[in-house]
C-alpha cells in the first residue's frame, strides 16, 4: 500500500495531462489509469489512491483535467471526476477474484466506464443545460473509439501487471 496507493495518484494526475483538448470535454489518459486501478488494486487501495488524488486537487494542485481547486472539482467536467469513484470501487470489487482473465477484464471494464459516463453526461448535461442530444454528442460519441482502445490496452495490459502488482504489494509488506 505504501507504495501503490501514491503511484496510481500519481498516474492519475498525469493522466490529466496527457490529453487532446476537445471541448467541452477534453480525452485524456486519466481513464486508462482509472480502469487499471479497477482491475489491479484492491477496494482499500484503490479507495485510498482516487481519495489521495480527489484531496489533493480540491486543496487547489492543478492535477485535475480542468486544473485544481473547488471550481475544478465543481465544473462542467467534474461529473466524470466524481464519477471515477463508483467506477473504482466497482472495478476493483468486480475484479478481485478474477484477475488475468482478458474477456472478463473487458466486461469489468464497460461496467466501470458506466459507472464514469452516467454522472458525467448527467453533470455536463445540467451544468450546460444541453439538451440529452446535445449532451450525448458533447460528452459521449467522441470519446467512444479512444475508450475501446484503452479498454483494449486496460484489460491486456491489466493481465501481464498483476503478478507484478502482486509482488510489490507483497514486498510493501501489504
Amino acid at each position: 500500500m505504501k507504495i501503490l496507493v501514491p503511484l496510481f495518484t500519481a498516474l492519475l494526475a498525469a493522466g490529466a495531462y496527457i490529453q487532446i483538448p476537445v471541448p467541452p470535454v477534453p480525452i485524456t489518459m486519466q481513464t486508462l489509469f482509472v480502469f487499471l486501478m479497477g482491475l489491479l488494486l484492491g477496494w482499500k487501495q484503490g479507495l485510498a489512491s482516487f481519495m489521495l488524488y480527489l484531496f489533493l486537487g480540491i486543496i487547489g494542485l492543478p492535477i485535475f483535467t480542468s486544473g485544481g481547486g473547488i471550481a475544478a472539482a465543481t465544473g462542467p467536467t467534474a461529473g466524470y471526476l466524481w464519477g471515477m469513484l463508483p467506477a473504482i470501487l466497482l472495478g476493483c470489487l468486480l475484479s478481485s477474484r478474477r484477475h488475468g482473465s482478458v474477456p472478463y477484464n473487458v466486461l469489468v471494464l464497460l461496467v466501470m466506464e458506466a459507472a464514469m459516463y452516467i454522472p458525467g453526461l448527467l453533470w455536463l448535461g445540467m451544468s450546460r443545460s444541453m439538451t440529452l442530444m446535445q449532451t450525448l454528442a458533447a460528452g459521449l460519441a467522441p470519446f467512444i473509439i479512444g475508450d475501446a482502445i484503452k479498454i483494449a490496452v486496460a484489460a491486456a495490459s491489466a493481465k501481464a501487471l498483476y503478478p507484478e502488482i502482486l509482488r510489490m504489494a507483497a514486498r510493501d509488506g501489504r
